[in-house]
């Protein structure tokens, strides 16, 4: 049986290393971005974040949080914005030594999501 991208990675454990260098070290350093996480609260945003990277690497699927039209909703999230924090995501993972064809299986997983996100 294969191994899911989340087990490859090192399970929920490990995604939550990447979810904290992705917040810590790159959306939160980034002007572009980092404005519409002002007023979250960034500790659940992490445990959120952590839950759904799981998910989507085929993780257990114990992300129960808005949806992600609703999560995103009167933000009018843009492509630039979309393609930063997709950017960020790839840094984060490649930071952690994840191979590159690994780190399109999960982007693609996240570009899956894009009109759940833009123009809400």
């Amino acid at each position: 049986m294969e191994q899911t991208l989340y087990e490859k990675f090192g399970g929920e454990e490990a995604v939550s290393k990447v979810v904290d260098y992705f917040y810590n070290e790159l959306v939160l350093k980034d002007e572009t971005v980092n404005h519409f996480f002002e007023k979250t609260d960034m500790e659940k945003q992490r445990k959120h974040q952590t839950k759904f990277i799981s998910f989507a690497l085929g993780g257990p699927n114990q992300y129960s949080g808005k949806s992600m039209s609703k999560a995103h909703e009167g933000l009018n999230l843009q492509p630039e914005h979309f393609n930063a924090i997709a950017t960020h995501l790839h840094d984060a993972l490649a930071h952690f030594g994840i191979s590159e064809s690994d780190i399109d299986v999960a982007l693609s997983k996240v570009a899956a999501l894009k009109d759940d996100i833009l123009y809400k």
